[in-house]
C-alpha cells in the first residue's frame, strides 16, 4: 500500500521499520520539527525523522496541519492510508479523509481505557493488571474511533514504562503490518461506552515520593515513572535521588527510613520497598549495591522531607 507514515518518538520508529520491511510504499513520513536539545541547545530532530533519513526517506515537519496549504500536500501524496503512531499534532478532519482508507492509529491501551497523552505510565500508576495495542480507525474525537485490531499484554510487578514502552512498540509494529494485510476483510468495532478514562500528561510534579503512602503504590510510582521523569526523594534534605526500579517488601518502619542495607530497604506507610535502581544529578543509573558503594547511605537514614514527604 502506498502510506503516508506520522509519528516521532522512539516508540514510533519499529512501527516505521515494519511498515519499510513489510514492502509497502512510503510515500512521505511527518513529524514533529527538530528542536533544541541537549547542553548545546542545538536543534535535534525526532527519532523519527532520524531513522526516516536513514531510511531514504522523504520527510515533513510541518508545526501545524490547520492551514490549508500544508492539507492541500498531504493531499496531494494520494495515500492509501494514513499510519498515525505517537505524532503530537491533532488531525485536522480534511486530513482524516484525505486517504482512501483513511488514517490508522496505534494506540498503546485497551481502549476505551487510557485515551489520551500517557496510556503507559498511567496503566502501571493504575495497577493495572494488563494493558495492549489498539488499531484505531481515526475520527475527531480523542481517541474515539472504532478499533479494527486489539492485543493485550500482562502488566507484571517487574514492569517499568520503559519496558512495557518497549513491548508495546514492537506489538504495535506486527498488529499495524497485519491490519494492512486484512485491511478490507476487517470490522471496525465502536468502542463501548462505560469504562472510559484518559491518561492525562506525567508532570513533573508527581514524581516526589511519599514514603507515608503505602509500598504498592510507592512501587507503582516508581516504576510508573521510570525512566522519565523518575520518581525521587531527598536524602539529607538536600541530595535528590531518583528511583528507577522498585519491588515491595514486608519490612516496617517509620515512613522513610532505610531498614536494611543488603538489600537497600526503605519503609512506607504500610509496608516497604526495595530499590534496587537509583541514580544522582550527573550520574548514570546504577544497581543498589554500586550505588552505595559511591554515596554511603546508612541503615536509620530517613529519606524524603518532614515526616517522611
Amino acid at each position: 500500500m502506498k502510506i503516508v507514515f506520522m509519528g516521532s518518538p522512539d516508540f514510533s520508529v519499529p512501527v516505521l521499520e515494519a511498515l519499510v520491511h513489510a514492502g509497502h510504499e512510503i510515500a512521505c513520513v511527518y513529524c514533529q520539527p527538530p528542536r533544541p536539545a541537549g547542553r548545546g541547545k542545538k536543534d535535534r530532530p525526532t527519532a523519527v525523522h532520524a531513522r526516516a533519513e536513514a531510511l531514504g526517506l522523504a520527510v515533513r515537519h510541518p508545526v501545524s496541519l490547520r492551514d490549508e496549504a500544508a492539507q492541500a500536500e498531504f493531499a496531494a501524496l494520494e495515500a492509501d492510508v494514513a499510519v498515525v503512531v505517537a505524532y503530537g499534532l491533532i488531525l485536522p478532519q480534511a486530513v482524516l479523509d484525505a486517504p482512501r482508507y483513511g488514517c490508522l492509529n496505534i494506540h498503546a491501551s485497551l481502549l476505551p481505557r487510557w485515551r489520551g497523552a500517557a496510556p503507559i505510565h498511567r496503566a502501571i500508576l493504575a495497577g493495572d493488571l494488563e494493558t495492549g495495542v489498539c488499531i484505531m480507525q481515526m475520527e475527531a474525537g480523542l481517541d474515539t474511533g472504532p478499533v479494527l485490531l486489539r492485543e493485550s499484554t500482562e502488566i507484571t510487578a517487574q514492569d517499568t514504562t520503559a519496558r512495557l514502552h518497549d513491548r508495546l512498540s514492537e506489538m504495535g509494529a506486527r498488529l499495524i503490518v497485519e491490519a494492512l494485510q486484512d485491511l478490507d476483510a476487517l470490522t471496525p468495532v465502536p468502542q463501548s461506552a462505560e469504562g472510559v478514562t484518559y491518561a492525562e500528561k506525567i508532570t513533573k510534579d508527581e514524581a516526589q515520593l511519599d514514603w507515608r503512602k503505602p509500598a504498592a503504590e510507592i512501587d507503582r510510582q516508581i516504576r510508573g515513572l521510570s525512566p522519565f521523569p523518575g520518581a525521587w526523594t531527598l536524602h539529607g534534605g538536600e541530595t535528590r535521588i531518583k528511583c528507577l526500579m522498585s519491588r515491595e517488601a514486608e519490612a516496617s518502619g517509620a515512613p522513610g527510613e532505610i531498614v536494611s542495607l543488603n538489600p537497600l530497604t526503605i519503609a512506607c506507610g504500610e509496608g516497604s520497598v526495595v530499590l534496587e535502581s537509583l541514580q544522582r544529578a550527573g550520574k548514570g543509573a546504577q544497581t543498589a549495591e554500586v550505588f552505595l558503594r559511591g554515596y554511603p547511605l546508612q541503615r536509620g537514614d530517613v529519606l524524603g522531607g518532614k515526616g517522611g514527604a
